[in-house]
């Protein structure tokens, strides 16, 4: 387990420490709107195998990137230094940051020696960047014996996104890596971090929910994230109110009379009635009707791509050829323009659902898609002591 480390340092690491990327049920495009979205954490992880350096010393290197050993001063990082920030435009600035945001904090946080390796799809979507900040910030709890608790993590790790790397992102994906538990979803209120495991057993209810990464990342998505936090926050302003959580689903009709700009109302419209999904969900899976959740993400993939605008072609041929072929349910989750979707499934339809969809993206000239089955996994973790 420890030889990737002894190969780059020469040495064996103090311990070794994983965290899932997620996969979001419901909810998207919430998290920075104050809003509830409830994603469940992968099986598929960030494994980081670390020891303690005690000379300020901070040395990176991922079997998964091109490169040698990146090395840092813990006491020259920050987000405007050439070299130390998101302007590096590479894998480190996620794991910099967070030593960064740790000591932005005040935390006691030194050297360290990291190795990582990934499972996590990355550019899929599934939060392969949240799961590297996410292992490193465990790793150096550890390390340093901080006692940060897993929401306190989530939150450093969404800084050191935020600030450092430059992406603009919710806390939706930091929560879900730290906080997540096996066999539930994570209920999240990211207003007030308000939480609630909720148990997601698929398979007791003869049922299947299945990722497919369709392998692509449009150019468009790069901007046009910030554009759509950029939307909500002006229209939030213009309502008067804090954030658009605070729109009622009751009251949208007159919230979106009262907007002058007609380009912002499709932006609220999608967050307010995603918010009714992600209750409609809860109630679902409360009353054990989990079949019934399925036209829910139908339901709400149509809003992102109408309304929000963040699909592509080959997420809603996804969504398209897997309800024709039998799915009870399927929407594109994560960012958008590219990436992946979630399609639930009956179990013994798992297979030629699947099927359609390779035979769709061919049918299209698509590059074949990547289809797996994934259930609930448990969030960050200490793997080993060494």
């Amino acid at each position: 387990m420890t030889d990737g480390f002894r190969a780059v340092y020469g040495t064996a690491p103090d311990g070794v420490w994983e965290a899932p990327g997620r996969v979001n049920l419901i909810g998207e495009h919430t998290d920075y709107n104050d809003g509830l979205v409830m994603p469940l954490a992968l099986p598929q992880t960030c494994r980081v195998e670390a020891a303690r350096r005690d000379d300020g010393v901070l040395r990176l290197h991922s079997s998964d990137a091109h490169g040698g050993v990146i090395e840092l001063h813990v006491d020259v990082l920050s987000p405007a230094t050439p070299g130390t920030g998101g302007d590096r435009g590479g894998w480190a600035a996620y794991p910099a940051g967070v030593v960064w945001a740790l000591r932005a904090a005040g935390l006691q946080v030194g050297g360290a020696d990291l190795h990582f390796e990934s499972s996590v799809p990355t550019g899929a979507g599934l939060s392969s960047s949240a799961a590297l900040e996410v292992a490193t910030a465990v790793a150096l709890n550890g390390l340093y014996g901080l006692g940060l608790e897993r929401h306190r993590i989530a939150g450093l790790c969404t800084r050191a996104e935020n600030d450092f790397a430059g992406v603009p992102c919710g806390v939706m994906d930091q929560m879900a890596s730290a906080c997540c538990t096996a066999g539930h979803a994570l209920y999240l209120d990211t207003r007030d971090l308000a939480r609630r495991q909720v148990p997601l057993d698929l398979a007791a209810q003869g049922l299947r929910l299945l990722v497919v990464d369709t392998r692509v990342k449009h150019a468009l998505g790069d901007g046009a994230y910030a554009e759509r936090r950029s939307g909500c926050e002006r229209a939030a302003a213009r309502l008067g109110v804090p954030s658009l959580r605070e729109v009622p689903y009751g009251e949208l009709p007159s919230a979106l009379r009262r907007l002058e700009d007609e380009a912002l109302r499709p932006l609220v419209r999608h967050v307010v009635t995603e918010n009714e999904r992600v209750e409609r969900t809860i109630r679902l899976l409360d009353a054990g009707e989990t079949h019934s959740v399925g036209p829910v993400l139908t339901e709400g993939h149509a809003s992102l791509r109408d309304d929000f605008r963040v699909s592509c072609s080959e997420l809603d041929l996804v969504v398209e050829a897997s309800n024709a072929s039998g799915a009870l349910g399927a929407r594109m989750t994560g960012g958008g323009f590219g990436g992946s979707a979630i399609v639930l499934v009956r179990a013994e339809t798992a297979e030629s659902v699947a099927k359609a969809v390779t035979e769709a993206f061919a049918s299209a000239g698509h590059r074949e898609p990547r289809v797996f089955e994934t259930v609930p996994g448990p969030g960050a973790r200490r793997v080993t002591e060494a």
